[in-house]
């Protein structure tokens, strides 16, 4: 389950604790609810009563295996900038960019287009014949892409919640 929130959305409050037990499934995925409680020293319902809360608030997202594309053959990673016709909007666009595999995440976006794909290829020809399948879909318009080159930062989050776990040790709950 992906949680989309927007400007103004109250924030879901997560304490030291609830960082800590974000921070160990993080880095172990398959730890276990039972030796989870043990290293943190708390009762086997207060972990499941976290993560149940922490997942119905959309603050876990998933405990699905992180695939690397590079490991499945696919090692070239593009952005690619799509431009769509003023008519249709973007989520017939979006359902129809979410058939093609190698699209593995998109956004609207501000700016000169309107939708940024990530998308992956086993090759740069490859990425050529991703890039035509996308531009053939209907309401496209046009499309731009760079390469990259090398994950300098991979995606990340725990970064983040170590802050807003951070703030509201020192801080309390944040106002409501």
């Amino acid at each position: 389950m992906t949680r989309t929130t927007r400007a103004g959305e109250d924030a879901v409050p997560i304490d030291e604790l609830d960082g800590r037990l974000i921070e160990m499934f993080t880095a172990e995925p398959r730890v276990g609810v039972l030796e989870a409680s043990r290293r943190l020293g708390v009762a086997r319902g207060t972990v499941q009563a976290r993560l149940d809360r922490l997942s119905r608030d959309g603050v876990i997202a998933g405990f699905g295996p992180e695939l690397d594309p590079a490991a499945l053959g696919y090692g070239v990673t593009a952005f690619v900038t799509v431009q769509l016709r003023q008519a249709g909007g973007h989520d017939p666009v979006a359902r129809r960019l979410a058939q093609v595999p190698e699209v593995i995440e998109a956004h609207t976006i501000t700016g000169p287009g309107d939708m940024l794909c990530r998308v992956v290829a086993r090759s740069n020809a490859d990425l050529q014949r991703v890039i035509d399948v996308i531009v053939d879909v209907a309401g496209v318009e046009r499309a731009s892409s760079v390469i990259s080159l090398a994950t300098q930062i991979p995606y990340r989050t725990l970064p983040l919640m170590r802050k807003v776990a951070g703030a509201a040790q020192s801080d309390g709950p944040p106002p409501r």
